[in-house]
């Protein structure tokens, strides 16, 4: 049965960072441990209840990304056995299929998403604008419509608590320099036309995905954090697609919906969510999983 982490434990390493879902420690050298819980977090906020088996499903499909994804941009992940860093009396079964061994990288300070359908807060701008954050695009897109390309439309990475905001890649260009901002769009954009194509073919779409990359000090740029995930992307059953509505999806949109009917305005702390809609939540992922990597937990 999977295993279930609200909070990871590993006092005798130096614990270098606590995110929404996963808490980062440091190992010697360059090299860190990053450990995927099953927290969950909607609208930016971490609720109090996890998703059981969430931290080791999101670990085993990032995984398999990014061992696919290897010949278009190097990952952070390194070949290291977790007992070989784990701390004595670590409970390595708890461990063993949500935690990684990385590469220590130095994060480019971006949330790089590609768009590839017009949902979510993109069909909300293009309502009110006529573009999608400041892209223009075609007149008269319908909802869940297929875009004529991909597009690259970053966002601001917020701290725990706080929201993402969207803006211009000219605002990229001045943060990084218009070098290293390229390098991000094009890996951003190559690696979900990539992916998404592969998904198309085992009946997923992809509508969007969100990407984060670091550099190492020769200045490589790596993909790293999580990829391509149902907590990092949107992903429909295309045999359930239609242009004018919003699919279902292979998330936690199940507590988003539940969250929308609750007197809660969506700042910390979060309500407790309820068995039954963790429970959906959870076979969601596992369908995820199952379909797009073939992997199924036990």
């Amino acid at each position: 049965m999977p295993t279930t982490l609200l909070q990871s434990n590993l006092p005798d390493l130096q614990l270098v960072h606590r995110g929404k879902v996963r808490d980062v420690y440091a190992l010697d050298g360059d090299r860190l441990l990053m450990v995927a819980t099953d927290r969950l977090s909607a609208f930016d906020v971490v609720l109090p209840n996890p998703i059981p088996g969430k931290g080791e499903m999101l670990t085993q499909i990032s995984n398999f990304w990014f061992n696919k994804t290897a010949h278009l941009l190097p990952n952070h992940l390194l070949d290291v056995p977790l007992a070989d860093v784990l701390p004595p009396g670590a409970d390595l079964a708890l461990y063993e299929k949500r935690a990684v061994v990385t590469r220590r990288l130095k994060p480019v300070p971006v949330e790089a998403i590609a768009r590839g359908y017009l949902t979510g807060s993109g069909w909300k701008d293009y309502r009110a604008t006529g573009s999608l954050c400041g892209i223009a695009l075609p007149a008269g897109l319908q909802q869940a419509q297929q875009l004529p390309t991909p597009i690259f439309t970053p966002s601001t990475k917020a701290a725990v608590g706080d929201h993402d905001e969207n803006v211009s890649y000219d605002v990229v260009v001045n943060a990084v320099g218009a070098e290293l901002a390229g390098k991000v769009r094009d890996a951003t954009l190559a690696i979900y036309q990539w992916a998404a194509a592969y998904a198309a073919e085992r009946g997923i779409i992809i509508a969007d995905t969100k990407f984060e990359f670091g550099t190492d000090a020769s200045g490589t740029l790596y993909v790293m954090d999580e990829m391509l995930t149902p907590d990092s992307s949107r992903f429909w059953p295309a045999e359930e697609y239609r242009v004018g509505i919003s699919p279902p999806s292979y998330d936690k949109q199940f507590v988003r919906d539940y969250l929308e009917m609750q007197n809660w305005n969506k700042t910390a702390p979060g309500p407790v969510i309820p068995d039954e809609v963790i429970a959906r939540t959870a076979a969601k992922y596992a369908e995820a999983l199952q379909r797009l990597a073939g992997i199924q937990l036990s």
